[in-house]
């Protein structure tokens, strides 16, 4: 790490984070350098030099490396906060080396393929502060590498392509990347590009988060044999820390079906992965598209405002034809298996929002105060509300036959929408084909509490800050669920256990829950064995403990 003295006084933690600088570890600069750097006369060059931390772990190496010392190692990087560049050239001169630091955007350097090791870590700035001409000249440095991106990839996916470019034949590139590379749907080019030019991929992953500052957990990239590719498969790595690289295990092999999809499946074990393998290759399991749609709920644009508590609704006095009934903002209400009239009244008597403001079009006295108060309080000004015809009219999405929760501590939630509520975009909405909608809206929601299918939705959601795994409607419909033909063969055996399951949800107990299920779905109907689910329970438990311990920083 830079040391304080050598930070610019006027260069604050605020604008480092904005340009996606944040200072590496030298454990893992040192690891990285050890990695690629192979012989005392190999090319090196860091593509966002900063402060230098590559470098200088570059040289260490490099002068460890030679058997000549009569002259200094020689370390090529680009950096564009000049201050920067000026204490890299400094610390790696200290160093004992020669550091030629080009001032300049990275993506504006032309790719020469000259080196043997690109190493470094890519600054990080999400898609909604990258934009203009930055997000354009990465796109257009992506695409010299036939990778197209998408307008959501943060600046790191274009970065890690760009830099692959400057290797020559044979070389090797070691990156700092966050742990997005193995999930998020803007990756998948990026993972495609990396399985077909480099002869071998490893990647070494971290059970405690290394970089706190970011607020992102991370992986090493370790790519060998460019221009050799394709890969036949990956090598997985873990690691506790920074500290535990220096006894690393051989790892295991991975081959993923497709290299552009999602590489979380690299986290599970091979025996969990062929048990999840055997369901979803014959009848036994199908995708939740199978069933329905799945998709976005209402944005209200203020909820505050739209989403109202029963007892508010009496106080300003709107009529019943006025409010319609709403599942509450949130979704901590949404842990059993039914969403009831009971239970949305109950909701409502305890304060919740369970009323809906939709004016009719020629509103009432009360409603129309109440339109003027929103308009007074600058209601009409946010933009969702701004851009509609009639900005107190919010657009209905129809009432869905199940709702799925989509932000979860532990995991994915379908519960059955007994009680006909309309429902905001804090849940997704899932509505069921006809032929499936009486059965589905029974006992999907039941179903669904299988160890398989938990265990998938920590392979097809995301991690986000705090532990929380997060699914979109489009991973969604790829999450593997009990097919038709199976619900319906063993509906017998979920109807008994319906209620135990949902005594034990109610009291917290998810996983005991689980359980009842898994005997009742698959155990007892022979669909897997005794052996084959626990192998699945204790994968969902490892991806669930991995994500909940980055969520506390390793603490």
């Amino acid at each position: 790490m830079v040391s304080p003295s050598l930070i610019h006084p006027n260069d604050t933690p605020g604008l480092r984070k904005g340009r996606g600088a944040f200072f590496t570890p030298a454990l893992i600069t040192a690891f990285l350098a050890n990695w690629a750097i192979q012989t005392g006369s190999d090319r090196v060059l860091e593509p966002s030099a900063g402060d230098a931390a590559f470098l200088v772990a570059a040289v260490e190496r490099l002068a460890q490396l030679r058997r000549r010392k009569s002259t200094d190692p020689e370390v090529d990087g680009v950096e564009i906060h000049a201050h920067s560049a000026k204490i890299a050239r400094q610390r790696v001169r200290e160093s004992g080396g020669k550091a030629h630091v080009r001032e300049s955007d990275f993506f504006d350097v032309a790719p020469e393929p000259v080196y043997d090791a690109v190493i470094g870590n890519p600054p990080y700035i999400r898609y909604q502060n990258f934009s203009g001409e930055a997000r354009a000249k990465s796109r257009q440095a992506a695409l010299r590498g036939g990778v197209a991106l998408t307008g959501l990839a943060s600046s790191w996916a274009a970065f890690t392509v760009h830099s692959a470019l400057f290797l020559k034949r044979g070389g090797r590139l070691g990156l700092v990347l966050p742990a997005e590379l193995l999930s998020v749907n803007y990756a998948a080019p990026v993972r495609q590009f990396l399985f077909d030019r480099f002869r071998r991929v490893e990647l070494v992953l971290f059970t405690e988060q290394v970089f706190p500052e970011a607020e992102a957990d991370v992986v090493l990239l370790l790519a060998e044999g460019y221009g050799e590719g394709p890969a036949g498969h990956a090598t997985i790595r873990q690691a506790k820390n920074a500290a535990s690289l220096a006894a690393l295990e051989a790892g295991q092999s991975w081959k993923p079906a497709d290299p552009a999809a999602k590489w979380t499946g690299s986290l599970v074990d091979e025996a969990a992965l062929d048990a999840l393998g055997a369901l979803t290759s014959g009848s036994h399991f199908s995708s939740l598209e199978s069933w329905g749609d799945t998709t976005l709920g209402i944005v209200t644009g203020n909820n505050k405002y739209f989403a109202l508590s029963p007892a508010r609704a009496r106080e300003l006095g709107l009529r019943a034809n006025e409010l319609l009934p709403l599942s509450p903002p949130g979704s901590k209400h949404l842990r059993g298996l039914d969403l009831t009239p009971e239970l949305l009244a109950r909701l409502g008597k305890d304060g919740q929002s369970t009323r809906l403001f939709y004016p009719r079009t020629q509103p009432s006295n009360e409603a129309q105060a109440y339109i003027e108060d929103g308009h007074r309080t600058g209601v009409d000004t946010a933009y969702k509300c701004r851009v509609r015809k009639v900005w107190f009219r919010v657009p209905l999405v129809r009432p869905a036959d199940l709702l799925l929760t989509c932000m979860n501590a532990d995991t994915p939630r379908l519960v059955a929408n007994e009680a006909g509520a309309y429902h905001l975009n804090s849940v997704h909405g899932v509505y069921l084909r006809e032929a499936e909608r009486d059965i589905g809206r029974e006992l999907l929601s039941l179903a669904s509490l299988n160890s398989a299918t938990l265990m998938h939705a920590e392979m097809v959601g995301r991690a986000y800050g705090g532990g929380i795994l997060k699914l979109e409607p489009k991973e969604a419909d790829v999450w593997a669920v009990p097919s038709s033909l199976l619900v319906r063969s063993r509906a017998a055996a979920l109807r008994a256990a319906k209620s135990a399951v949902a005594d034990l949800l109610t009291r917290g107990d998810l996983l005991g829950a689980v359980d009842l299920v898994d005997r009742a779905l698959l155990i007892d109907g022979r669909v897997l064995s005794v052996e084959q689910m626990g192998r699945m329970r204790a994968a969902r438990e490892r991806l669930a403990s991995r994500r909940e311990a980055r969520s506390h920083g390793g603490s």
